[in-house]
């Protein structure tokens, strides 16, 4: 695997060794003591996995308190970009985002640690995302960042998206509590 830091603490990209051949291609996505040398200790409890169609944007979206969640992502079929937004009040690079996209061809990775913000948008006709978290989903803990925040200027790379009613209902960057 090779692993790849970002400018935003403790988020990382990592792209497996795939080995491909006339059969179809192999690679480990989750390796415990590669990815605990570069910090990721965690323990994961829970996989998601979405299907969307093209255009959805899911997110922003994180977890407080003691159900704050870590997030190793993958794309299994289709394309997306992943955006990771830092919302540690003490980072600085709070408020910056990153994005990258994640594809059946490229089988990277992207490994967003708890105190960011998280969502992507579908570029293919459809995309199966999975994503291993590091602690339960919990609705009382589960918050959210408007996705077109004039102020946090993310480029999802689509012109009409598709989004749910609760992710276009959600709070400004600027209106967040100090979770982080």
């Amino acid at each position: 695997m090779e692993i790849i830091k970002t400018d935003l603490e403790g988020l990382l990209v990592i792209k497996p060794r795939v080995f491909s051949d006339n059969r179809g291609y192999f690679f480990e996505s989750y390796r415990k003591e590669v990815l605990s040398g570069y910090g990721i200790n965690a323990e994961f409890v829970q996989d998601n996995i979405s299907k969307s169609k093209k255009n959805t944007i899911r997110g922003l979206h994180y977890q407080v308190g003691k159900h704050a969640q870590g997030k190793l992502c993958h794309v299994i079929s289709g394309k997306i970009l992943d955006v990771a937004l830092d919302i540690r009040f003490n980072s600085p690079t709070f408020g910056k985002h990153f994005s990258q996209e994640l594809s059946e061809e490229n089988h990277s990775m992207i490994w967003i640690p708890p105190g960011f913000a998280h969502g992507f948008s579908v570029l293919s006709d459809e995309a199966v995302f999975l994503y291993k978290c590091t602690d339960y989903y919990s609705k009382e803990n589960e918050r959210a960042i408007l996705y077109n925040d004039p102020d946090l200027k993310i480029d999802w790379k689509i012109e009409e998206p598709v989004v749910s009613k609760k992710d276009f209902n959600a709070k400004l960057f600027k209106e967040i509590d100090r979770d982080f």
